[in-house]
């Protein structure tokens, strides 16, 4: 995070530069007229020294402009824009050298070249408002490309699972109990775990755990499985081992006002996860599995078992070995999430690995490909609900073949048919890019019981006409098609 105070030093090294190279003066002539140093000018335009009163005045005096426009953040058209982002909360809060971007190196490019970056910074505010765009929203992109710039693989957070494991002597069998996990957290940060106070809190059903600093006490909602707890328990480990202040107290952050806030609450998540499904463990497993001839459902089923864990964490944990372990990392997770009557889905979650792929979020209500195994598992989950009371996850897997590219995907999904009741079903689902090295790693791949389908991103911009599971015409692609045909009226009109 970068301070307010390096912040006003950048902004007044940034009208100092701007205003002398309006006066084309060097640093010479500007240090023969105010009295100061060649070098004492070189850090202000740094953004490194901020002068007093006296060297203030001097400067305002070389340059014609007031004291106050000096010192304020407001300044001409063509400057604003930059001293807007500069003094911007997201700026200030948005941990740069995460990104391996030092504060001073992107101010410098601001200021070498301030009317094109004026002029793109200008842009972006405009798109922003039109859009309405909100800050949490910048802030969750910013976290996905964190991830994608990494695999999606934190060597660093893998090294504090063990290292915590070593110094607290933790070699339970797998899974984890959550006895253990609520013992740690009592012994070790001395905090408590309670799981009646919050039930009886109406406004609190949505929420499934809030820490309360004052008491030390993790407050858990009732009704949760084993694995649900015991990521709990095991984020809240996280907050505590690797001291993250700046963090959520709430399992859903009511309001992303931080960058820094966000990214901690992920760096706890991976943790946890890391910590249920240890690395080199997951990976022996994981060769095993993928090594199998024969495409079986019960054996991707049988992970959720082993590891006491969620569908949920366990496909995402797939994101982080998969990439770093197995050279597999051309890939995406998706969420998808339907109502009652399955007449609507829309996905709540994505990641996006090596490129954006064809399953991702769209913002214009059009109808996902209803060919996705990712709908057809949903289905299956809803039917399983009237027919019988056991909910367990069931998993399918289907080769995806985007019609009218080369792409093909592996895609491996799981949904949990949950209670009859329920407003909304779940699918979650990890797409591998096929390509030789994921033929090389996975075996069952050539079994041709696997089902392999040709799918689209959504129906109105799919021509497959004879499609059986249409849910919508392709009014994108009929537009699109009544622009080439006028386009080629008007080259009628050029020969």
């Amino acid at each position: 995070m970068i301070s307010d105070n390096t912040i006003i030093k950048m902004i007044f090294g940034f009208k100092v530069k701007y205003l002398r190279q309006q006066k084309s003066l060097s640093y010479e002539q500007l240090a023969e007229i105010t009295g100061l140093s060649k070098s004492y000018l070189h850090d202000i335009e740094k953004g490194r020294k901020y002068p007093k009163v006296d060297k203030i005045n001097a400067l305002a005096s070389a340059f014609e402009v007031g004291y106050n426009f000096l010192v304020s953040t407001q300044a001409s058209k063509k400057l604003q824009p930059l001293i807007d982002l500069l003094s911007s909360d997201f700026v200030k809060e948005f941990p740069l050298e995460e990104f391996g971007i030092q504060p001073d190196k992107l101010f410098e490019l601001f200021s070498n070249t301030p009317d094109k970056v004026n002029a793109f910074i200008n842009t972006i505010f405009k798109l922003t408002r039109n859009y309405q765009l909100q800050r949490e929203h910048l802030y969750m992109t910013a976290l996905r490309s964190f991830q994608d710039m990494h695999d999606n693989y934190f060597e660093s957070l893998e090294r504090a699972v063990q290292y915590f494991k070593e110094e607290y002597q933790i070699n339970y069998p797998l899974p984890l109990k959550t006895t253990h996990l609520e013992e740690l957290l009592q012994k070790v940060f001395g905090i408590s775990v309670d799981r009646t106070a919050m039930a009886k809190q109406g406004n609190l059903k949505g929420q499934r755990s809030y820490f309360s600093k004052k008491k030390q006490t993790l407050f858990i909602n009732q009704g949760l499985k084993f694995a649900q707890e015991n990521f709990l328990l095991g984020r809240e480990l996280a907050f505590q081992y690797l001291k993250l202040s700046e963090r959520p107290y709430f399992t859903r952050i009511l309001g992303i006002d931080s960058f820094e806030k966000l990214l901690n609450n992920f760096k706890a998540s991976y943790f946890s996860i890391a910590l249920l499904m240890p690395e080199q463990q997951l990976i022996q497993d994981l060769n095993t599995f993928l090594q199998e001839p024969n495409w079986n459902p019960t054996s991707l089923l049988h992970f959720l078992e082993q590891y006491d864990v969620t569908p949920e964490m366990f496909l995402q944990r797939l994101t982080n070995i998969l990439s770093k372990h197995f050279g597999i990392n051309d890939l995406f997770f998706i969420r998808l999430v339907a109502n009652k009557d399955l007449s609507y889905y829309r996905m709540t979650k994505e990641l996006h690995l090596s490129q954006v792929h064809k399953p991702h979020a769209n913002e214009t209500n059009e109808h996902y490909c209803r060919r996705w195994v990712s709908v057809n598992i949903i289905k299956r989950a809803r039917g399983l609900q009237q027919l019988q009371n056991d909910f367990s996850p069931i998993a399918d897997a289907q080769i995806s073949k985007y019609f009218g590219t080369n792409n093909e995907y592996l895609c491996l999904s799981i949904s949990n048919p949950g209670r009859l009741q329920a407003e909304e079903t779940v699918s979650l689902t990890i797409g591998l890019m096929i390509n030789d090295q994921v033929r090389r790693q996975i075996r069952f791949l050539n079994d041709p019981k696997l089902p392999s389908r040709t799918v689209n991103t959504t129906c109105e911009q799919c021509s497959i006409l004879d499609c059986e599971a249409r849910a919508a015409t392709p009014k994108v692609l009929e537009q699109q098609n009544q622009i080439q045909r006028v386009q080629e009226g008007a080259a009628a009109l050029e020969k």
